[in-house]
């Protein structure tokens, strides 16, 4: 099993199109950027056949360090979450 990031990911595609490396990564670039400005608004990106992007929101609450056994209060936060199409999963299986 191998890793690909995103440099495999450019070249790639950019087979797979006939594309250039460069036009390649601009527009590799502006799909990852469009989707964090989305989910930075707090939308979410749906992209049919392949999943959703979006944004889980986490309450206050309250932690306990766990070397000194003190409680303390954890502030709120949103995180991003992808949740994998029917389709997708298929695929991967």
């Amino acid at each position: 099993m191998e890793n690909v990031n995103k440099k495999a990911l450019v070249d790639a595609i950019a087979a797979k199109t006939g594309s250039t490396k460069k036009d390649t990564t601009i527009l590799v670039d502006a799909v990852f950027n469009t989707i964090a400005e989305e989910l930075s608004k707090g939308n979410t990106v749906d992209v049919a056949g392949f999943g959703k992007f979006v944004v889980n929101e986490r309450a206050a609450r309250t932690g306990r360090n766990p070397f000194t056994g003190e409680t303390m209060e954890i502030a709120a936060s949103k995180a991003p979450a992808f949740k994998a199409s029917k389709a997708l999963k298929t695929v991967v299986k």
